[in-house]
């Protein structure tokens, strides 16, 4: 993404935001923030897909509860793009601890644990683009313009 700070990320949201009915909700506050949804798609994450996703955690002590949980239902996992998009995702989402996490964010307002906090959101333009390969196809990206969108 070329174009002036226009970024592309990737947000994951947990089978415990798929569980609990919040897709939605979580959906809801990226598209409020002006970012657009490119590609998106409801799969199970297989434990290898899991493996190559949390590669950098492998030996952490958290790292085999992770890779249950991120198998354990279905996930939906979205491409968004916008201004700054990866920090504001990042922002949106809050912090990892949701006991920690600020007021008004996900995991804030709607995280109950560490491990089932919901979301996993691309720390950075280089992850967000190995990130984005597993999941998605450059077939799969999808251009159009937003209502508005010369405000952004």
């Amino acid at each position: 993404m070329a174009e002036g700070n226009l970024e592309r990320t990737m947000l994951l949201i947990k089978p415990d935001g798929v569980r609990r009915g919040l897709v939605g909700e979580i959906i809801g506050r990226m598209e409020r923030k002006g970012l657009k949804i490119i590609a998106a798609k409801t799969l199970r994450v297989t434990p290898e897909l899991a493996q190559r996703h949390y590669v950098e955690h492998h030996g952490k002590v958290f790292y085999t509860a992770l890779i249950q949980h991120m198998t354990s239902g279905p996930v939906v996992v979205l491409a968004l793009e916008g201004r700054s998009a990866i920090s504001v995702v990042r922002l949106l989402t809050g912090t990892t601890n949701p006991q920690t996490a600020a007021p008004g964010t996900v995991r804030g307002d709607l995280a109950l644990g560490l491990t089932p906090n919901l979301v996993h959101a691309s720390d950075s333009a280089e992850a967000a683009a190995r990130e984005l390969d597993l999941y998605f196809t450059p077939e799969e990206y999808l251009s159009y313009s937003q209502v508005g969108e010369e405000y952004f």
